[in-house]
C-alpha cells in the first residue's frame, strides 16, 4: 500500500488474529508437508535470529551477541541443503503472509473510516472547498488535468505469476468473515501456495513482462478504474451540490512501457512493440464483448410497455437483427449489432474469433469514438424514457472503459538512449549523403543540421541500401508505433522518452527517426517528444536545454502542434546513484523550479513525469506525500509517475488495494493543483539546503569513489547473485563493465536493500548537517525548516523509514562475506558511522526518541517481520558463503534466490 500498514499493537484486532490464523495454517502445511522435525528447526531458528536482534540491540550486550550468533551460525551450518529451502521458503511464505494479513486490515479500516482521511479524493475536494475554490473551477479542472501511473518494464518482482494469484485467493478469503468453511479454503490455499514453486526455471522474456502486466489489468486497472471514476463523480455531486452526476473526461490512465522500452534491452524490437499493442487490444476488445453480450441480457426492455425514443429505433433498424423474438426490443436489437461491429474489430484488429460468434456480420468499428457514440445513444435514450438508473450500472461502466482503454488499452511509451539515437542518425545522414561524421561535430553544428534537415520532408532512408542492424532495429520501432496508431487511435502509442538527454540536438534526432517513420509530417509532431534528464549535471542544466529547445523555431514549432505542451521526465534512481539521497532530491526540486521558470517564459505548459521507483533510494516512498512536497505550481493538474518491481504487485496485485492507490495518485495531484499552500518563506531555506546539499555530494562520493568502494560493494551484497536471478528480460549492467556509473540503478538499489543497508537511502545526510552545524548552522532552523517546508518534511520522513529499515548488526555479517579484510575494515566503518551520525541528527529535527514516533503504525509493521526478515538475512549469508566457497549446486543457487525472494517481500519495497 502507499500509507504505512494500518496494522495494531491490540492482540485482539482482525489483524493479529489473521496473522495467528495465517501463521498456524502455514504451520500445520509444514507439518503435513515437511514434517514436525522440520517445523521444530525453524521455530528455533526464528527464535535465535530474534535474541540475535535483542542482544545487538542492547548497549554494551557485545559479548552476549557474539554467543547468540555462534548459536545461529551453528543452525544453520548444520542445514542440509533440502533442509535448507524448507527452511527459507517457510521464512519467506511467513512474509508474503503477513503483508496479506496487513492490506487486509488497512483495506478493512479504510472501509470502517467515517471521516475521509488525507490521500482520499473527498479530503481533496474538502480542502479545496476550504481554499475558497469555486464549483466551476473545480469542473474546469478535469479538462485539462491528466494523471497517469506507468508500469516499467525493468522490474524486481521476483514473484511468479501463480504465486500472486494464489495470494489474491488467500487476500479474498481474509477479507470475508470468519467462519470454519473460510479456515478450510484458507487452509487449501495456504497449501497449494507452499507447493507452487516460487522462481522461474528461465530468465523472463519481455514476452512474459508483457503477460505479467496484462495480469494487472485484467484483475485491477480493468475493473477498478471504471469504480474510481464512479465514486469521483458522485463526490463531485455531493460536494459541489449539482443537480446530477458529471461525466469527467478520461484524464485518469495505467499507460506502460514494456514492449517499448529499449534502454539497455536489446530484446526489444518491432515484434515486440506489435505483440505488446495486440495482446492488450485483445484483452481490452474480449471484455467489451463479454460486458455487451452481458448488457444485450439485461436490456430486454419492450416497446409493448413503453415505446423507446426515436434514436433508439433508429439504431435498431440499422442493427441488421430482424429476428422475430427481438422485434418489440429494440434496445436488444441495438445492443447486438453493437456486438457484431466490435467483433469484426476483434477479428480484424487482432485476429480474436469471439465466443459467442455474432448472430450477423458487421462492418468493423472505425474507432473506439464510434463506439462510444452507440452505447452514449444507447445511456441517452433510457434516460429519455425515464429509465436513467438502468444507464447508471453496467452500461455506465462499459461506457468509462471505452473513454480510458479505447481499442488499445494502454498507451505505451517508447524509450531509447540519446546515444543509440546519435549513431542511428549519424549512419542515415552518412549514406544519404548529407554528412559523412555528424557524430564528430558540436553542439552547434549538430543543431544546425538537423535544422537544416528537418525543416522539409524527405526521408533519409533508402530502400535500396542496407543499412546496419541497430537502424534496421531502431526504425523498426518507430514504423512498428506508427502501425499501431493507425490501427489503434493515436493514444496507442503517443510519447517518446530519450534517456540520457544531454542537449537539444538529442531532442531533434528523435524527430529525425519519427520523420523516417511518417510520425512528423508537415502538418507537424504526432508523438511528444520527452527528455528525461537523469545525472546531477543533466538535472542541474535542464532548464538551460530546455531555454535552447524552445529557442529553437523549429522546435518549437513542434510544441505548438502539440498543444503547447512540453512533458519532461526527471529521474530519481540514476540521480541517486549519481549523488546520493539528500543531493539527488534538492537537485531534483531545483531542476523542477529551472523547468518551470523556462516554460513559464515561453508559454509552454509544463508537464512533469517523476521516474520514481519502489525504494526512497530510488524516489520511492508514499506517493502522497511526494506530490505535496513538490514545488507549488509544478504539479499544475498533470502528474504521471512510474510503478516499479515488487512495488507493482504491493500496490495492485489485490484489487481493493490497487483501487486506494490509484485514488490516492489523484487526490494528491486535485490537492496540489487546487488547493496548494503557498510558497512562503523558504528562500532562507533554499540557502541552507544548497549547502546541506554540497556537503553531502562531497561526503557520498567519498564513499562511492573511494578505490575499494566496488570490491567491497560487490563482496558484501548479493549483486552477482541478483544478476542470475530469472527477475527480468535485461541486463543489470547498460555496458557490461564494472564501473558503478554503468551499473544500473534497480540492481544498485535492490542490493543494498537485500544486505539490510539501505545505503542509498540516507547516506551523506548526517554528515552535510554535522558539519554545518559544526560551521555555526542553528539546529533549530532545521527543526524550522521540518515544521513549515512539505519538501523537508517529506525528505526526512522518507530517509527516516529507511534508517528504520537497516540492520547494522545483520549488516557486519554480510560485510564478513568480503574476503579482503583491509576492504571491510576501509569501507564497513564508514558506513556505520555514517548511519550513527545520520541517525543521531535526524531525531534532533525531528524532536523524536527514536525512528518512527510520530508513525507507530509503520514501526509496527517493521516489528512484525523482523523475526522472519532476519532470519531469512542469515540464511542467505550463510548461503552466499557456501557458494562463494565452491558449493554450485543448482539447489545452493536456488536458495540463495529463494532469500533474496523472501527478503524482497519482507521489506516491501526493496527496489
Amino acid at each position: 500500500m502507499e500509507t504505512a500498514s494500518s496494522v495494531d499493537d491490540d492482540p485482539q484486532s482482525p489483524f493479529h488474529e489473521n496473522r495467528r490464523l495465517l501463521g498456524r495454517l502455514l504451520g500445520e502445511v509444514i507439518r503435513e508437508q515437511a514434517g514436525a522435525e522440520t517445523l521444530a528447526r525453524i521455530e528455533t531458528i526464528r527464535q535465535t535470529a530474534v535474541r540475535f536482534r535483542r542482544a545487538e540491540s542492547v548497549s554494551g550486550s557485545a559479548p552476549d551477541a557474539a554467543v547468540v550468533k555462534a548459536q545461529l551460525d551453528a543452525q544453520l551450518d548444520g542445514l542440509e541443503i533440502e533442509e535448507t529451502l524448507h527452511v527459507v521458503r517457510a521464512f519467506s511464505f511467513f512474509s508474503h503472509l503477513l503483508n496479506i494479513a496487513e492490506d487486509a486490515q488497512q483495506n478493512r479500516q479504510q472501509q470502517a473510516t467515517l471521516t475521509p482521511g488525507p490521500g482520499s479524493i473527498a479530503f481533496a475536494l474538502a480542502q479545496a472547498a476550504a481554499a475558497h475554490v469555486p464549483a466551476q473551477k473545480v469542473l474546469e479542472w478535469f479538462d485539462s488535468a491528466r494523471v497517469s501511473a506507468v508500469l516499467t518494464a525493468h522490474p524486481t518482482e521476483v514473484q511468479r505469476q501463480s504465486i500472486l494469484d494464489c495470494e489474491r485467493a488467500i487476500a479474498r478469503l481474509i477479507a470475508g468473515p470468519p467462519t470454519p468453511e473460510r479456515e478450510e479454503a484458507l487452509h487449501a490455499e495456504v497449501l497449494r501456495l507452499w507447493l507452487t514453486a516460487m522462481l522461474r526455471l528461465q530468465k523472463l522474456a519481455v514476452a512474459d513482462e508483457i503477460a505479467n502486466a496484462l495480469a494487472y489489468f485484467r484483475g485491477t486497472f480493468i475493473p477498478e478504474l471504471p469504480r474510481l471514476y464512479a465514486d469521483l463523480e458522485r463526490a463531485l455531486r455531493q460536494q459541489l451540490a449539482l443537480d446530477h452526476e458529471p461525466w469527467l473526461p478520461a484524464f485518469v490512465n495505467v499507460g506502460t512501457w514494456i514492449g517499448g522500452d529499449r534502454d539497455g534491452n536489446p530484446n526489444v524490437v518491432a515484434l515486440t512493440l506489435d505483440a505488446a499493442i495486440t495482446q492488450q487490444a485483445r484483452l481490452i476488445l474480449e471484455v467489451y464483448l463479454a460486458d455487451v453480450n452481458q448488457l444485450g441480457r439485461e436490456l430486454a426492455l419492450s416497446e409493448r410497455i413503453k415505446p423507446a425514443p426515436p434514436a433508439i429505433e433508429e439504431l435498431a433498424a440499422r442493427s441488421g437483427d430482424d429476428s422475430e423474438y427481438r422485434r418489440d426490443e429494440p434496445y436488444r436489437r441495438v445492443i447486438s449489432g453493437i456486438y457484431s461491429r466490435l467483433a469484426s474489430t476483434a477479428t480484424s484488429l487482432t485476429g480474436l474469433q469471439p465466443v459467442p460468434a455474432p448472430l450477423m456480420t458487421a462492418a468493423p468499428y472505425q474507432s473506439p469514438g464510434e463506439l462510444a457514440a452507440d452505447l452514449e445513444t444507447i445511456a441517452q435514450g433510457l434516460e429519455q424514457q425515464g429509465a436513467a438508473r438502468l444507464a447508471s450500472g453496467r452500461l455506465r461502466e462499459l461506457r468509462r472503459k471505452v473513454s480510458v482503454f479505447g481499442f488499445h488499452l494502454a498507451p505505451i511509451d517508447l524509450r531509447q538512449s540519446s546515444d543509440e539515437h546519435a549513431a542511428v542518425v549519424d549512419e542515415l545522414l552518412a549514406r544519404a549523403g548529407v554528412e559523412a561524421g555528424y557524430r564528430s561535430l558540436d553542439e552547434n553544428a549538430r543543431v544546425g543540421l538537423l535544422e537544416r534537415e528537418l525543416a522539409g520532408p524527405r526521408p533519409l532512408r533508402s530502400p535500396h541500401l542496407e543499412y546496419s542492424a541497430l537502424v534496421a532495429r531502431e526504425i523498426g520501432i518507430v514504423s512498428s508505433a506508427a502501425r499501431a496508431r493507425s490501427a489503434f487511435g493515436a493514444a496507442a502509442v503517443s510519447k517518446y522518452i530519450i534517456s540520457h538527454c544531454e542537449s537539444v540536438s538529442d531532442l531533434m534526432e528523435v524527430g529525425l527517426l519519427l520523420r523516417e517513420a511518417g510520425l512528423l509530417r508537415p502538418t507537424g509532431l504526432e508523438v511528444d517528444i520527452i527528455p528525461l534528464f537523469e545525472s546531477i549535471a543533466d538535472l542541474e542544466r535542464c532548464g538551460e536545454i530546455m531555454q535552447q529547445a524552445f529557442s529553437s523555431p523549429l522546435y518549437r514549432a513542434w510544441l505548438r502542434n502539440r498543444g503547447d505542451e512540453q512533458e519532461v521526465m526527471l529521474g530519481y534512481s540514476d540521480s541517486n546513484k549519481d549523488g546520493g539521497y539528500l543531493s539527488s532530491s534538492w537537485t531534483l526540486y531545483k531542476a523542477t523550479i529551472d523547468l518551470m521558470r523556462v516554460c513559464q517564459k515561453h508559454g509552454v505548459r509544463l508537464r512533469l513525469f517523476h521516474g520514481r521507483g519502489g525504494t526512497v533510494g530510488r524516489g520511492g516512498g508514499p506517493s502522497y506525500d511526494a506530490v505535496l512536497s513538490q514545488p507549488p505550481g509544478s504539479v499544475g493538474g498533470a502528474l504521471r509517475l512510474t510503478e516499479q518491481g515488487e512495488v507493482i504487485a504491493s500496490k495492485y496485485a489485490d484489487a481493493r488495494t490497487g483501487r486506494r492507490n490509484l485514488e490516492i495518485l489523484v487526490a494528491a495531484t486535485m490537492q496540489a493543483s487546487l488547493a496548494a499552500a503557498p510558497d512562503e518563506g523558504h528562500a532562507r531555506h533554499a540557502e541552507v539546503m544548497e549547502e546541506l546539499s554540497r556537503l553531502a555530494l562531497t561526503a557520498y562520493r567519498g564513499l562511492v569513489q573511494a578505490p575499494e568502494f566496488m570490491d567491497y560493494f560487490r563482496g558484501s551484497t548479493p549483486l552477482a547473485e541478483i544478476a542470475a536471478l530469472n527477475i527480468g528480460s535485461r541486463p543489470s549492467s547498460r555496458k557490461g563493465s564494472a564501473r558503478l556509473e554503468d551499473l544500473r540503478a534497480i540492481p544498485w538499489v535492490f542490493s543494498w536493500s537485500q544486505c539490510r543497508v539501505m545505503l542509498p537511502g540516507w547516506f551523506g545526510f548526517g554528515s552535510a548537517v554535522a558539519q554545518w552545524r559544526a560551521a555555526g548552522g542553528s539546529p533549530e532552523e532545521l527543526r524550522a525548516m521540518y515544521r513549515s517546508w512539505p519538501f523537508f518534511r517529506g525528505m526526512l520522513s522518507n530517509l527516516e523509514m529507511v534508517l528504520a529499515k537497516t540492520d547494522l548488526g545483520i549488516a557486519a555479517r554480510y560485510a564478513e562475506l568480503v574476503p579482503d579484510a583491509a576492504i571491510r575494515a576501509a569501507i564497513f566503518p564508514r558506513i556505520a558511522a555514517e548511519w550513527e551520525t545520520t541517525r543521531a541528527q535526524v531525531l534532533a529535527i525531528t524532536g523524536g526518541g527514536d525512528f518512527l514516533a510520530d508513525n507507530p503504525a509503520l514501526a509496527l509493521s517493521i516489528r512484525n517481520r523482523s523475526p522472519y526478515l532476519d532470519a531469512l538475512s542469515h540464511m542467505q549469508v550463510e548461503l552466499l558463503r557456501r557458494y562463494r566457497a565452491g558449493d554450485t549446486h543448482e539447489k545452493t543457487i536456488r536458495a540463495i534466490h529463494l532469500t533474496i525472494n523472501g527478503v524482497s517481500a519482507a521489506l516491501r519495497n526493496s527496489g
